[in-house]
Order: structure tokens, then C-alpha cells, then sequence
């Protein structure tokens, strides 16, 4: 997204803990001496499923490929120990389920919110699928001029990388950082790849319900079941398609004189 200075912004919604808490906004200041609060009063946010259970608001929302009918309470809050960033909270019941999310864009309706929370479930699926079909994030790039990165900083303490000060050894660490980038874009290219073959040939190509599977989909193959075909398969259809660039291309790296040689062998 992008805001009033035209630089691009990223906005989240994610699902808070039961047991976080949120401040309000401070009290207007007093004359007098000391240093203006950064906060108001704590709020417990879980107790306000109760406390103020009079102010849920219902409405019909698309969860999960379907319409549900839920109650929700929307509250600028200020969230964040030492921060105290103004966020978008939206504490939601559905049936006997609670939930609270948080959104960075104040902008956002409650029931935008609620919807493209629903999208989590999907956005984890493809990730897995990403991790142990594709292998997207079994990259092994590395490189000596990375230093050791600690997962806590103490206060004051420079990043690692603020320390690297040889133009040689930052170069390589960019280079590192493109490769890796670089193997997730194009392992994220082959999923959606994969994907649309699932989704335009799962009929057309019974071969592709070859393998056992316990409960096998009558519409639509798995991500998996593509994957174990083109293993079986791709080579034999590069030789079924000669017209293809890609086959062009491997023809063209190939080096048939050993083959030639074989054959008058023989």
C-alpha cells in the first residue's frame, strides 16, 4: 500500500494472544512538570468479550470459502511495550470461538479485517506445500563474509552486519542475499505452475491418480500428486514434444557425440 508521502507501506492483520493487552491513548496533559504519558489506562483485551459484550455488533462475513454470521467489538487501541503503535483491534465471536486480531491500518473495516483473516488458513497451506513438496526454503547459500547473526540484540548493540566494513565481504553478502531470493521466487514460480496443472488437467490426465492415496480427491489432485507425475513423466513428454522452447533449449546443451560414436559401434 502506499501512503500520502507515495513510499510503499506494508499493512498486517494477524490473530493476538488471549493474553495480550492494549493501553488506551493518554489522558490530556496537565500543566505542570515531568514528562508527558505515552499511554493510558491497560486493557485486558479477552475481558472485554464480557465487560462490554452490549457493544458487539453483528454481521455476515466470507470466512473460509463461506458466509458466517459473527459478533465483533472494533477498538483503536495503543499496543507494545516502549512502542505504544495505535492499532486496529477486533475481537471476534463465532458460536462458542473467540478471537482477537489486530490490524496496522487504521482504515480497515472490521469486517475487512475479519475476512482476510480468513485467508490464513490458505496462505499456511501454501507454505507447507512451498516447504516439503517444493522444497522452496531448502536453499544452501552461504558465504564466508557473513558474520554470525544473534537472535536478541542487547540495547545499544550494532547489528552484525552494521560491522562488516570490507566493500569485498559486502558485496558477497549481497550476492548471497540475491541467491537466495532468487531460489524462492522461482521455487514460488514452480508452485503456482504446479498448481494450474492441478487445477486445468486433474481430468484431463488420469495418469495423474496413479499413486495410492488413502482418501483420493475425485476433482482436484494435490500439489504432491503433480509432483511424483512430472518426476515419472517429464522426460518422456520433452521427447513426445520436440516443438517446445524448453526442449529446444536442452537439446541445444546437450553434447550427442558419444551417442554417434556408440552407434557406429554397433
Amino acid at each position: 500500500m502506499w501512503n500520502q508521502s507515495r513510499t510503499a507501506r506494508l499493512h498486517i492483520v494477524v490473530k493476538v494472544k488471549a493474553n495480550a493487552v492494549a493501553y488506551e491513548r493518554p489522558a490530556v496533559r496537565k500543566k505542570g512538570r515531568g514528562r508527558p504519558p505515552k499511554k493510558g489506562q491497560m486493557v485486558k483485551l479477552i475481558e472485554l468479550f464480557h465487560n462490554r459484550a452490549a457493544e458487539f455488533r453483528t454481521a455476515t462475513v466470507t470466512m473460509y470459502g463461506k458466509e458466517e454470521t459473527v459478533k465483533f467489538l472494533c477498538l483503536d487501541l495503543l499496543w507494545g511495550q516502549g512502542l505504544y503503535q495505535e492499532l486496529r483491534f477486533v475481537l471476534v465471536r463465532r458460536g462458542d470461538q473467540l478471537s482477537i486480531l489486530a490490524s496496522t491500518d487504521l482504515t480497515l473495516a472490521a469486517e475487512d479485517i475479519i475476512r482476510l483473516s480468513g485467508y490464513r488458513f490458505k496462505i499456511e497451506c501454501t507454505f507447507r506445500e512451498m516447504k516439503q513438496v517444493i522444497g522452496a526454503f531448502g536453499y544452501r547459500f552461504w558465504s564466508k563474509s557473513m558474520p554470525k547473526l544473534k537472535r536478541y540484540l542487547r540495547k545499544g548493540e550494532p547489528h552484525p552486519l552494521e560491522q562488516v566494513t570490507d566493500e569485498t565481504d559486502r558485496q558477497r553478502i549481497r550476492l548471497t542475499l540475491q541467491a537466495i531470493e532468487g531460489f524462492v521466487m522461482c521455487s514460488c514460480i514452480a508452485t503456482g505452475l504446479v498448481q494450474l496443472i492441478a487445477l486445468r488437467f486433474s481430468e484431463r490426465v488420469p495418469d495423474l491418480f496413479f499413486r495410492y492415496l488413502r482418501t483420493p480427491s475425485k476433482t482436484i489432485v494435490s500439489e504432491a500428486t503433480v509432483t511424483v507425475y512430472l518426476r515419472k513423466s517429464i522426460f518422456r513428454l520433452f521427447a513426445q514434444n520436440l516443438h517446445l522452447s524448453i526442449t529446444k533449449i536442452i537439446h541445444s546443451k546437450q553434447d550427442t557425440s558419444f551417442v554417434d560414436a556408440d552407434l557406429s559401434a554397433s
